[in-house]
C-alpha cells in the first residue's frame, strides 16, 4: 500500500500540471501514454512493438489520436482522411499476415487492430474532451478516481457478494455500488465548485452512467489479462501495473460523456 500511495503521488505530480495545461503538453503527454499502453497489450500476445505488425499498429494509433482540429492539414498532406489511412494500414497488416505464410496470423492481425482501436479511440476523446474544456476532464478523472476509491473501501468493510469471479476475484457487488455513490457525492461537490451540468438530473445521470461503465472497462481489461494470463499489463507504475491497467477505466468512460452529449 505504502508502494502504491508513494507511486500515485509521483504520478498525479506529474500529470496534473500536464492537464491544467493543455495545448500541446497535454497532445504529447497522452500520445506517450497511448504508446505505452499499445506495446502493452501488445506484449500480452507476444508481438512486440518494435516489429513491422507493431510499427503498423503505432502508425494508426498516432492516426487515431491526431486531433480534429489538424485533419484537414492530414488530408491536404496526404489526400485521404483519417479513416482511410487507418483501412489502408489495415490492409497492410492482412497483407503481412500472407506474406510471411501465417507465422503471423489473421488472429494476430484481428488482436492488433482490436488493441490499436481499443486504445486509440479512448485517448482521441481524452485530447479532444481537454481542447473543448479543461473542466470536463477533470470530471471524467473524478468520476474514474472517486468510482475505483469507493468501490475498494466499501468492498473491504462491505463486501461479500463477489460482481464477478471468473474476470476479477476480488471485485464486490457491495463495491461495485459503493463506487457508483462515491462518484455521485464527489461530481456534486465539483459541481458546486464549478458549475458545468446543464441541470442537477444530467448531472446524476451521467455520473451513475459513467460510474458504471468505468468499472465495466475496467472489468473488461482484467478479461483480457486473464485470457492471456497476464497479472498486470505492465510494471511502469509500481503498485499499480502498467499504463493500460490505470487508464482502462477513462478510456471507455471519456467516450461516453461524448456520446451522451455531455460535453459540448
Amino acid at each position: 500500500m505504502k508502494q502504491r500511495i508513494i507511486t500515485a503521488i509521483i504520478a498525479l505530480a506529474l500529470f496534473v500540471p500536464v492537464v491544467l495545461y493543455g495545448g500541446i503538453a497535454f497532445t504529447l503527454a497522452v500520445y506517450f501514454i497511448a504508446t505505452v499502453a499499445l506495446y502493452e497489450i501488445l506484449r500480452m500476445k507476444q508481438i512486440r512493438l518494435v516489429s513491422i505488425p507493431g510499427a503498423l499498429a503505432l502508425i494508426n494509433l498516432y492516426i487515431m489520436l491526431m486531433p480534429q482540429q489538424y485533419e484537414s492539414s492530414l488530408i491536404g498532406w496526404t489526400g485521404h482522411d483519417r479513416m482511410t489511412l487507418v483501412f489502408v494500414l489495415v490492409f497492410m497488416l492482412l497483407l503481412y499476415a500472407v506474406l510471411v505464410k501465417n507465422t503471423f496470423t489473421y488472429d494476430d492481425a484481428a488482436f492488433v487492430f482490436f488493441g490499436m482501436m481499443y486504445i486509440g479511440i479512448g485517448f482521441y476523446y481524452l485530447i479532444e474532451t481537454r481542447l473543448v474544456d479543461l473542466i470536463y476532464v477533470l470530471f471524467a478523472l473524478l468520476i474514474v478516481w472517486t468510482t475505483d476509491s469507493g468501490a475498494y473501501f466499501a468492498g473491504r468493510k462491505f463486501g461479500k457478494k463477489k460482481l464477478w469471479p471468473e474476470i476479477s476475484p476480488n471485485k464486490t457487488i457491495e463495491g461495485f455500488y459503493g463506487g457508483i455513490l462515491a462518484a455521485i457525492i464527489f461530481a456534486v461537490l465539483l459541481n458546486v465548485v464549478f458549475p458545468f451540468a446543464d441541470t442537477w438530473l444530467q448531472l446524476i445521470f451521467v455520473t451513475i452512467a459513467a460510474s458504471i461503465i468505468g468499472q465495466f472497462g475496467d472489468l473488461a481489461e482484467s478479461a483480457i489479462k486473464r485470457h492471456y494470463h497476464v497479472k498486470d499489463s505492465g510494471t511502469l507504475l509500481p503498485g499499480h501495473g502498467g499504463m493500460l491497467d490505470r487508464f482502462d477505466s477513462l478510456l471507455f468512460v471519456v467516450p461516453l460523456l461524448h456520446f451522451l452529449h455531455f460535453i459540448p
